[in-house]
């Protein structure tokens, strides 16, 4: 290896994870991948980048690793599993980018600790589309050794790093708030959309104005314009939403706060999980509101 470059592994390569990666591509870096899936590695192969067949593997040669994982169950697996990276010979800081929740991490975070490997819990927010600009803002909670260190390898993949505390599970709790805010957001702005085109309102109007006033959110402003264009896509699957309102609400029964709202958002995303809809788009999930409504949100504008 050239002096000053860093060895630094990838798991996961889905529609976050490829495009947070091919951002660590750079001639100080020496990129290892590993993904399940021989075809999404087969891209950064092409690049230079060292295949792995194992998280395992991939951490004897990688000294720090990020995760972007889709669920909590592989995210353990891969770090404190029979294969994981706790038993890489090379890795001293993991880094954790899924959404998994606080108790998971903290276990993730006890298992790496007993091999001497530090743990940043380091959740992102902005979207496939901030994943691929490089925009995404980026949390952190670990020992502040750890995420000095990382922090190069963040500010390559987002605009802005978030340090929340340096308890790993902390940063997982600002992740559950902002997506439980957004996922309420999402399902109370279908709704209201959808009563003013029954009630023959121009929803390229209702967009402009509701974007020029205070009902302004992420969601009127990047999610409602795919929704009207009727190309939905956004990038994210209400699989993925559902799950993460999930966890936010049972991390909310652990802290003892009422969620009145934020429940009756998350019974509209369960809808959809167990109709079929888990593999949807986000976007395209307002169908769902329209057919109650019995009207479509869509632009009227000529092409």
């Amino acid at each position: 290896m050239t002096q000053g470059v860093r060895r630094v592994g990838f798991l996961g390569l889905g529609q976050m994870g490829a495009p947070m990666a091919e951002r660590l591509f750079g001639e100080d870096i020496e990129l290892h991948v590993f993904d399940p899936r021989a075809e999404a590695m087969a891209p950064f192969i092409a690049r230079g980048a060292t295949a792995h067949a194992s998280p395992r593997d991939l951490a004897d040669a990688a000294t720090i690793v990020l995760a972007c994982l889709p669920n909590g169950k592989v995210s353990e697996e891969a770090a404190i599993g029979p294969d994981g990276v706790v038993h890489g010979h090379a890795i001293r800081i993991h880094a954790e980018m899924s959404t998994i929740g606080r108790p998971t991490v903290q276990r993730i975070g006890e298992g790496l600790a007993s091999r001497g490997i530090a743990l940043v819990d380091a959740p992102i927010t902005g979207g496939p589309a901030g994943a691929r600009a490089g925009t995404l803002a980026m949390m952190t909670a670990g020992a502040p050794s750890a995420v000095e260190e990382l922090r190069p390898l963040l500010l390559r993949i987002g605009r802005g790093v978030f340090v929340i505390g340096e308890q790993p599970g902390q940063a997982q709790v600002m992740k559950l708030v902002n997506n439980m805010i957004a996922a309420t957001n999402m399902i109370t702005a279908y709704e209201a959309f959808a009563l003013g085109a029954k009630a023959g309102l121009d929803p390229d109007v209702m967009l402009r104005l509701v974007n020029a006033g205070t009902g302004r959110s992420y969601v009127s402003s990047d999610i409602m314009p795919t929704v009207l264009s009727g190309r939905f896509g956004f990038g994210a699957t209400v699989a993925v939403m559902e799950k993460d309102v999930a966890l936010g609400l049972e991390e909310a029964a652990v802290q003892g706060v009422p969620m009145w709202t934020i429940e009756q958002a998350a019974r509209v995303w369960r809808f959809g999980l167990t109709h079929g809809a888990e593999a949807q788009d986000i976007a395209e999930y307002a169908r769902q509101i329209e057919a109650w409504a019995g009207a479509e949100i869509r632009s009227r504008k000529e092409g």
